[in-house]
């Protein structure tokens, strides 16, 4: 409760997660490489033998052969290393090189398929698991989303003192325009996703009619300005125009029935323009 309840601890309580969650996927991980090793391991330690006993090499050289392949569990020790450490050139170029090329082949063959992939494709399963669990955090999720939110709000902030050239918190259409006449502002104002194209559009849209911008205004409808048009905000122009369109029938209906009661040539041009809107 003490890590969930602190912010700065966010991305421990993920990992947290994440460890947990990747339990099962690192045991057959390891699984799937110990077998991999062993098998790789036992072949060494066969193909390594016979030339522990002829007589053509030095003794460095069947020593060197013997510490790291005379035995299974030496074998097995020895790849170890060379698949965890990287340094898989130490424990090859003397076999290569001074004993026989058919080492080169099994190495190369080895590091290929289990150095080189597996180990790549066990890295993709754990990172996939990792943005899983981020995914999955509904409170990281949501900090997140809040501070993207904050910093965003801040670059706005930015932007509107910078476009304040009065000082006085409030902006103009002749100062917004101004700013805006900027082709580096334009750029900046589209990288946060707002459409500034049509500056005095764009005012309009901000401006709760009293002709001037405060901090507030501009921060609080540029956020909603941001990016493409979200389902919510379609729907919700839907939702106003039906509710006009009932209101304009209303009194459409209303307008019709007076008429029947008192037709005469004013309410009948009434009658026809009310009719002319309603096609409309």
């Amino acid at each position: 409760q003490v890590v969930r309840g602190i912010e700065i601890f966010s991305s421990l309580r993920v990992l947290i997660a994440t460890v947990c969650a990747s339990l099962f996927a690192f045991f057959w991980s390891m699984l799937l490489l110990l077998f991999t090793m062993l098998a790789y391991a036992l072949i060494m330690c066969q193909l390594v033998y016979p030339y522990l006993m002829d007589p053509r090499f030095d003794e460095d050289t069947v020593a060197w052969m013997y510490r790291y392949y005379g035995t299974a569990s030496r074998s097995f020790w020895t790849v170890f290393e060379v698949t965890f450490s990287g340094s898989w050139p130490v424990y090859t170029r003397v076999l290569v090189e001074d004993v026989s090329l058919v080492f080169a082949f099994v190495s190369a063959a080895y590091i290929s398929l289990v150095v080189f992939a597996i180990t790549r494709i066990i890295t993709a399963l754990f990172l996939k698991d990792t943005l899983a669990a981020c995914a999955n955090d509904a409170e990281f999720m949501v900090e997140q989303k809040m501070h993207e939110r904050k910093q965003y709000a801040n670059k706005l902030r930015e932007f509107f003192i910078e476009a304040d050239v009065s000082g006085d918190g409030q902006l103009t259409l002749a100062e917004f325009e101004g700013i805006l006449s900027n082709r580096l502002v334009k750029t900046f104002m589209a990288s946060l996703e707002i459409d500034a194209q049509e500056s005095r559009n764009l005012f309009c849209m901000l401006d709760d009619g009293d002709g001037v911008i405060s901090s507030e205004e501009f921060i609080n409808g540029a956020l909603r300005l941001k990016g493409a048009a979200r389902s919510q905000d379609v729907v919700t122009i839907m939702f106003e125009i039906n509710r006009l369109q009932r209101k304009f029938d209303k009194v459409h209906h209303m307008l019709r029935l007076s008429l029947e009661r008192d037709p005469n040539p004013e309410g009948m041009g009434m009658m026809q323009c009310s009719g002319t809107l309603s096609l409309a």
